[in-house]
């Protein structure tokens, strides 16, 4: 068994991540239309039958704007805070809208959801981490002003991570962006920049950290050669990937990587008692 996950769409005109198993997935955001989300699923074999819940960040319009439709047309469950959906465009069909609080863990088939707060300019922010049966976890830190103490926390537990890497600091203080969108990027409730990710990679990975999806990237503030040659400098053994704002990645396949037979051993006999410390 092995999580899967893809990147759909990463980009101020878009995010959509996708994790799942071979039989049940779940989106972070649907922030591409429904046509791109079916299209991309089918030139990556996955099943759009397989989407059993689309889970929603925050309400700005790259993480929602395919949102009302998706949900609709395949009657897929939406969660969110109540907070969030106040503040949501898209109307969403009543029976179909799941509220979540803060640090909830949600279990749909062999996988747990845990959505956890961060720091964004948006009226009730949330991050997730998603775990499957052999405890594998997949982790979406995009939209974060800092990394503070819940994303530091749970981003030590991830074996893959959907990373934000916004802004190059350079790129952004040549741009030309007015003041006060400078300040906001930058801000304690804006976004990541590439130093910041990099900090809290090289500071807070787990040993078990196998893949790092670069996303979020700005159009204007940073270049993908360059934040990947970034991290390449110092990812070990990890496989840095560069989500793209116009297309989706591939499909990777997450495992647990043990040390030996007996911590394999361990964790397969533990693991519904350890899921519950995620």
């Amino acid at each position: 068994m092995a999580l899967l996950i893809a990147s759909l769409n990463s980009g101020s005109n878009g995010n959509c991540y996708y994790v799942g198993n071979t039989t049940e997935a779940v989106l972070i955001d649907a922030g591409i239309s429904c046509r791109e989300t079916e299209k991309r699923l089918l030139r990556l074999g996955l099943s759009i039958k397989n989407i059993k819940a689309i889970f929603i960040s925050h309400e700005h319009d790259d993480h929602i704007s395919g949102l009302e439709t998706l949900s609709a047309k395949y009657q897929i469950p939406v969660y969110v805070t109540e907070a969030t959906l106040h503040n949501c465009g898209p109307i969403i069909q009543t029976h179909l809208i799941r509220y979540f609080a803060s640090n909830e863990r949600i279990t749909i088939g062999a996988l747990t959801i845990k959505a956890f707060p961060k720091l964004h300019d948006a009226c009730h922010p949330h991050s997730f981490i998603v775990t499957d049966e052999e405890n594998v976890c997949a982790g979406i830190f995009t939209d974060i002003g800092v990394a503070c103490s819940q994303v530091i926390y749970h981003f030590k537990q991830c074996h893959a991570v959907f990373l934000e890497a916004n802004y190059d600091d350079a790129m952004l203080a040549a741009s030309s962006y007015p003041y006060f969108l400078k300040k906001r990027i930058s801000g304690g409730n804006g976004h990541l920049s590439n130093a910041a990710a990099l900090d809290l990679f090289c500071r807070h990975r787990s040993e078990n950290l196998s893949h790092v999806v670069l996303s979020h990237l700005s159009k204007n503030n940073n270049d993908a050669r360059l934040v990947e040659n970034l991290f390449m400098q110092y990812c070990g053994n990890a496989k840095i990937i560069v989500a793209s704002r116009y297309r989706e990645t591939e499909v990777y396949h997450i495992h647990h990587t043990y040390k030996s037979n007996e911590e394999k051993a361990f964790y397969s006999q533990n693991a519904i008692q350890l899921s519950m410390f995620n």
